[in-house]
Parts: C-alpha cells; structure tokens; sequence
C-alpha cells in the first residue's frame, strides 16, 4: 500500500497478524505531524519526542478501543493533546519558578534548545505562543499551523465549534498585542 487508506489500515488493525503492519502505517502517516503539534506545545525537541512515543505507546495498547466513530488522526491528536496536558502540568507542579511568570522558564527552554533554529521573528511568536492559555494555544496551533477545520477541533476537544472560533480568535488578538508591545 503505497498510498495511505484509512479504511485500509483499519481492515489491519482488526487482525491479530496484521496489526503490527497497520500500525506501523499509523506512525508512519502521522508521527511527523503530531511531533510538530507536541513540539509546538512543549517547545523542547527532547520533550517532544518523549511524548510523541507515549503518545503512540497509548494508541498502540488502547487501539482494540478504537471504534472509528472518529478518524484515527482525530483519536491520535486527543491521546497527543492529553499527554501534552499531563506533561505541562507535571511540569509546572515540579518548577521551583516564581509563580507571576511560568513562561520564562519554557521560554529559556526553547531559546537554549540546540534543535531551535529559529529566527527572531520565530522566536518572538513562539514567546508570544508561550503566553497563551494552553488551551488558546492548542487551539492556534490546530487552526494556524495544521490548518484543521473547526469541526475536526470540536471532536478532539469536545467543545462547540463557536467556542473554538472565539478561542481562536481571542488567542490571535493576544500573539498581535504581544509581539506589538515587543516592537
């Protein structure tokens, strides 16, 4: 199968023989895409890449759950957006920062990352990302870098598609004052 067929993959998944092979297609397919949305939660390559394998250590002993009431990317982006979730918080509850500013530490993070390539311009978005609400920022990663339709957004999120268009526009309002004030 050299062009990726959900339905397909799903037939593999049913069958104890085949269910590795299917998975592998699932990586495969979406492993660099759910890196970029981790990574852009994180910031931290390393950080990223551990939850990436969660992620996908999740799916892969949860996929006899799997229903297909929802694509197989909408289930993997909820199973990614949740580690990230459980990451950020156990990384704020172990972060000896003073409680008026967390960002500063992802910021710090992200500028002393040697996998950052960035520019200033990156870097200043990505500080102005770091502001957001995680909510607010998961929600402008979805929609500004993955390009995901709003209904696509309220499976993963269980939220109202007007919620996230208000969220969505709320956080692109905070990144202009941001980078404004920094200019």
């Amino acid at each position: 199968m050299t062009i990726y067929d959900e339905e397909e993959v799903l037939e593999l998944l049913q069958k104890e023989s085949t269910q590795r092979k299917g998975f592998e297609l699932i990586v495969a397919r979406y492993g660099e895409q759910l890196y970029w949305q981790i990574r852009r939660m994180v910031l931290s390559h390393e950080d990223a890449n551990d939850i990436l394998q969660n992620t996908f250590i999740k799916a892969w002993t949860n996929i006899g759950y799997f229903r297909a009431e929802a694509k197989l990317s909408t289930w993997l982006y909820r199973i990614a957006l949740n580690e990230c979730l459980t990451f950020l918080n156990k990384q704020r509850a172990t972060a000896t920062v003073p409680l008026d500013d967390p960002e500063a530490t992802m910021v710090n993070r992200l500028e002393s990352d040697p996998y950052f390539s960035g520019d200033e311009a990156q870097l200043l978005l990505q500080k102005a990302l770091v502001s957001l609400p995680e909510k607010q920022r998961m929600v402008f990663n979805l929609k500004y870098f993955q390009e995901m339709k709003y209904e696509e957004m309220s499976e993963i999120f269980g939220t109202t598609v007007g919620a996230l268009k208000a969220s969505y526009h709320h956080a692109v309002k905070k990144i202009e004052k941001f980078i404004e004030d920094r200019n």
